[in-house]
């Protein structure tokens, strides 16, 4: 899910002074000392938060982010340690969790916002560490610090080859007067940040040492499944559980209704049993109210919302004028349906709740609001719930949800033990928050010259329930810049509008990897090329010409045209755009691009290249990614992520999507809910525009070009638009 807050620096490194012993760097703020506090018997220096340095010369680097394959606890060391100038071999890593060591300091993972959030932060305390080190080595030495050099691990008197290890000087350097502002490498000295790095968790998770929030364990631990009703809404009535307690290993059956759960749990010795305790319960549910619920009758009612009146969230230029006058008017639909998150790792975890306190061991994205949420949830200060945060079997945005671990912390305080609350398959799929399906109206007007006069992009969807009911607003919707990809349309036109209209639905919603951007930018990628090939204009030299134009604008968003406009003509060169494609007999090829900019941050654009056979089937053979992050931290981290953004925005284009009947969703596995196999990835070649500015973030930007890409190549290969999803060649 898209984040945009940006916590400042001095925000961001905030820490009390009495949270940790040892080396406390204390980032100047009003209530807080200029110099760094020694606890007396400490095994260890903590110069802040984030980093704590052993007489053993270890040193422990606390990561802020939550790991779900997208490779933070491997970036995010990468940065401290460069600025600290630590021996990699020397580094150990915790996982942060909230608490008083972290007062103010952001763990939520989300928004593509890991490395940026933390670019800064985290390079000024490793930074201001390796200056006090400096200086207590200096003075040891009785030499100038511009003498002394910090490398791997310990400063070197260059002139005399004296050297003494961090360990050794982090109680003398815990004395010493904290930088106000930490000078900070040259991108030309960086030793890790932009250098391949192997992730550190890879031999864990390929060997099956790693700990998933599936793995995790706890004395007297129980096991629970819950039963939920199958109607979206429905309300629990009534329960018979003879059968179920008759069932060896069961435990307990109890009611769930906190939270956002309303269900019956079903607690065992083991997991099997409460499964098959489960199968056995009679529950009665009142399911009135959404029964008629489809999502082929919610799709008729976005389209009609196009047709009705919207909120306008973005205007430029005299659109109604242009449209009256206009010699040709273009106008196009695009849909977008329902998606699961289909995590790997299904929704779990652990609660223990006793006397005054608990503790949760989750998967999360968003331990804060775990905390907090228990805490209201039992009656309980913050500081009392403890979260520990497991690694993450995928996130997608699922996991910035915590009400499993509601369910977990409401079921162990009802049966006085320790519980984890696992969903299986079918209930991952079934009672998740899904993505919202959308439809998009494209119009464009062209003039009696073949000149491109107004764009209008109109969307229908649902707004995210997870974040309260809708507004009424049109203020909120542009502060909100919504629709994503359809208020910030990186094109110049001589007119633009942008609408929204609302339609409300049953179906749980919440982030989606990419959340807004995947279905507008399907529309509007899609329907730029319907423009151009209505211009007989190349799509890419259409796009050049729309992006010839200066920065624009949209409050606190900056689009930089300009750059976008180099990022296009980069993709174009590295896929061969001018060559023709290899011929076959029976198979027809065609290439096509998409770009974007991710809330004024992340410039991408992809070309894709499709084969078409005779028969209607179509394969993606290659894409090429180029995109515009700022500096790369790690570059196996970034390919890593832009493939998988590829991944998870083919599979919705390739493969059926999740649907409603009778008020239920019909997918239950991986059977009838595919997601893209090994046979069906392309070819993908990555390439990062190069730069030394702050980093901006590359989880979800991958994701929303990909879809509109194949669709346009698959008309450059058969003349054939696609203007839904999942791609039929044979509607």
């Amino acid at each position: 899910m898209a984040d945009n807050q940006k916590t400042s620096r001095r925000r961001f490194l905030q820490t009390g002074a009495a949270a940790l012993p040892g080396l406390l760097l204390a980032f100047r703020l009003p209530a807080q000392t200029k110099t760094a506090a020694v606890s007396n018997g400490a095994k260890n220096f903590a110069p802040n938060a984030f980093l704590k340095i052993g007489f053993d010369n270890r040193i422990t680097i606390f990561v802020t982010r939550s790991e779900m394959g997208q490779g933070v606890r491997t970036a995010l060391p990468m940065m401290l340690a460069d600025e600290l100038e630590a021996d990699w071999a020397n580094i150990e890593l915790k996982q942060a969790v909230p608490g008083a060591a972290f007062k103010g300091i952001r763990l939520r993972t989300s928004g593509s916002g890991s490395i940026y959030g933390t670019w800064l932060p985290l390079r000024n305390a490793g930074a201001a560490a390796r200056e006090m080190l400096t200086s207590a080595a200096a003075q040891k030495w009785n030499v100038s610090p511009g003498e002394c050099r910090a490398e791997k691990g310990a400063i070197l008197h260059v002139p005399t080859g004296r050297r003494l290890t961090y360990g050794a000087l982090a109680a003398a350097a815990a004395k010493l007067p904290v930088p106000e502002k930490p000078v900070l490498k040259d991108a030309k000295d960086f030793r890790f940040i932009g250098k391949p790095m192997r992730r550190v968790d890879g031999a864990g998770i390929v060997s099956g040492k790693a700990v998933y929030g599936l793995d995790v364990k706890v004395p007297g631990m129980r096991y629970a499944v819950v039963e939920r009703a199958p109607v979206l809404g429905g309300k629990l009535v009534r329960w018979d559980d003879a059968k179920t307690k008759a069932v060896a290993g069961v435990l307990a059956v109890v009611p769930v209704t906190k939270g956002f759960s309303n269900g019956v749990a079903v607690v065992a010795e083991n997991l099997w049993a409460a499964m098959k305790g489960r199968e056995r319960l009679n529950v009665t549910w009142d399911d009135r109210e959404n029964k008629d619920f489809s999502s082929e009758s919610h799709a008729a009612e976005l389209r009609k919302a196009l047709d009705e009146e919207a909120f306008t969230t973005r205007r430029e230029g005299a659109v109604e004028a242009a449209f009256a006058g206009a010699s040709t008017k273009l106008e196009a639909v695009y849909e977008y349906p329902f998606q699961a998150h289909a995590c790997l790792e299904t929704m779990n975890c652990i609660a223990d709740v006793k006397t005054g306190a608990c503790e949760i061991w989750s998967s999360t994205q968003a331990p804060e609001q775990a905390q907090q949420e228990a805490a209201k949830l039992l009656g309980l200060a913050p500081e009392n719930v403890t979260v520990n945060v497991a690694l993450l079997g995928g996130g997608f945005g699922r996991r910035l949800q915590i009400d499993y671990a509601l369910e977990a912390a409401e079921l162990s305080k009802a049966i006085g033990a320790p519980v984890q609350i696992v969903w299986t398959r079918a209930d991952d799929m079934k009672h998740g928050f899904f993505h919202s399906s959308t439809a998009c109206r494209m119009r464009a007007a062209l003039d009696e010259n073949k000149k491109l006069i107004a764009f209008c992009h109109k969307t229908a969807s649902s707004d995210l329930s997870v974040l309260g009911p809708p507004t009424r607003d049109a203020q909120k919707y542009s502060e909100g810049w919504v629709p994503w990809g359809a208020f910030d349309n990186p094109y110049a036109f001589a007119a633009y509008r942008s609408e929204y209209a609302h339609v409300d639905s049953p179906v749980p919603t919440g982030p989606w990897r990419a959340v807004g951007y995947p279905q507008n930018v399907f529309a509007r990628e899609c329907f730029i090329d319907e423009v151009a090939f209505a211009l007989a204009k190349d799509p890419v030299a259409f796009r050049l010409e729309l992006l010839d134009a200066p920065l624009l604008e949209l409050g606190r968003l900056k689009i930089r045209r300009a750059e976008l406009r180099r990022v296009v003509e980069t993709a174009a060169e590295k896929a061969g755009w001018s060559q023709p494609l290899r011929r076959e007999k029976g198979v027809r090829r065609g290439r096509g691009i998409a770009c974007n900019v991710y809330h004024g941050e992340t410039l991408t654009a992809q070309i894709a290249e499709v084969a078409v056979t005779d028969d209607g089937k179509f394969k993606v053979e290659r894409v090429v990614c180029v995109v515009d992050c700022g500096q790369v931290v790690n570059p196996l981290g970034l390919e890593g992520q832009i493939e998988s953004g590829i991944v998870w925005g083919l599979s919705p284009a390739l493969h059926k999507p999740l649907t409603f009947k009778n008020g239920r969703a019909e997918q239950s596995s991986f059977q009838d809910f595919d997601v893209l196999r090994m046979n069906e990835m392309p070819r993908v070649e990555v390439y990062a525009m190069p730069k030394d500015t702050r980093p901006t973030g590359v989880g979800e930007p991958s994701v929303p070009p990909i879809a509109p890409a194949v669709a346009n190549a698959i008309f450059a290969a058969t003349g054939k638009r696609l203007r839904r999803l999942p791609f039929d060649l044979k509607e």
